[in-house]
């Protein structure tokens, strides 16, 4: 029995799991053994400059022919810069965070790439779907990184009814038995990311993978509230420091220069203690690292086993 939805038919893969594109992380060495092992891979833009990027696309087609994706930051100072490469690359799929893509879509797709956004709420899902985009990814408040409000499990159902076009999962799926879940709430795939971060083939430094290591339940905190980018990270001295400073009301924009440049530290530097490492609520669950395809192929098959055992409960 093997998984194919209307995500697998849609962008040409095995197994319905898109990858996260985070920042820093997901790198053309994640997004090939991502491809490679059957879900579509994903290069995360950030912040980074064109050319920086272009050097990840040509690290995903060199070690893979399988099809992949591109995340553009839309907040990003280089985000021209990195929708004119995804073009000149042909780069089969877009997904877009932070802002909206709508004077993107269209040249996008006639240069035959893919377009799915990242949306918080059903309202934007809708204003997508009026934008004729190839489908939405609805993330909820449990994923790492910049998160909106709604839980995975209250916003899927809401977007599969309120839009026509194929809903992607994304927030607290890490195993099987969530991307069950997340198929009897109306999505098609899920997209994941904590759960790569610890991969060999992930290049974050091994302090930031311990961190996800040891997490537990409680540890993935949200913080910058005050200044709309609420963010989700493991708990530290980063995260009590912003706290403090948010209760004490201070100007949100110090709050966000305080927080610049520390995903960075935590990911390539291994300071998880004063920078920021980003991770979902699904942190607690993962206690080992394994290979992509590793990873992979035990999610299809415990999906697999949890579908059957279900099916056979209403027999």
């Amino acid at each position: 029995m093997q998984l194919k939805t209307e995500l697998t038919q849609l962008l040409d893969i095995e197994i319905p799991i898109i990858q996260g594109g985070m920042a820093w992380v997901a790198t053309g060495e994640l997004a090939a053994a991502v491809s490679a092992a059957g879900g579509l891979g994903v290069i995360g833009a950030g912040n980074a400059p064109a050319d920086v990027i272009e050097k990840e696309i040509d690290k995903v087609e060199k070690l893979t022919d399988k099809p992949f994706g591109l995340n553009i930051m839309l907040l990003s100072p280089f985000a021209e810069d990195i929708v004119k490469l995804a073009l000149r690359r042909n780069v089969p799929v877009i997904t877009t965070g932070a802002g909206n893509p709508g004077k993107y879509v269209k040249m996008f797709q006639e240069n035959g790439s893919k377009v799915i956004p990242v949306i918080p709420s059903v309202a934007l899902a809708k204003r997508m779907e009026r934008l004729n985009v190839d489908a939405v990814i609805a993330e909820g408040t449990e994923a790492g990184g910049h998160i909106g409000e709604l839980t995975t499990m209250t916003l899927v159902p809401q977007v599969a009814d309120a839009v026509d076009i194929p809903v992607i999962a994304a927030g607290g799926v890490a195993d099987g038995r969530g991307l069950a879940a997340v198929f009897s709430l109306g999505a098609v795939g899920a997209q994941i990311g904590t759960r790569f971060v610890c991969s060999e083939e992930c290049i974050a430094s091994e302090q930031y993978k311990k961190a996800i290591l040891q997490a537990g339940d409680r540890d993935a905190i949200v913080t910058g509230r005050s200044t709309g980018h609420p963010v989700r990270n493991l708990k530290n001295s980063l995260t009590r420091e912003l706290d403090a400073l948010e209760k004490k009301c201070v100007d949100p924009k110090k709050i966000e220069e305080i927080g610049s440049g520390k995903l960075r530290e935590a990911v390539i530097e291994g300071n998880v203690d004063h920078g920021s490492v980003m991770a979902g609520q699904i942190a607690g669950m993962i206690k080992d690292i394994k290979t992509v395809k590793m990873i992979l192929d035990e999610i299809t098959e415990n999906c697999i086993e949890v579908l059957e055992e279900k099916l056979n409960l209403i027999k």
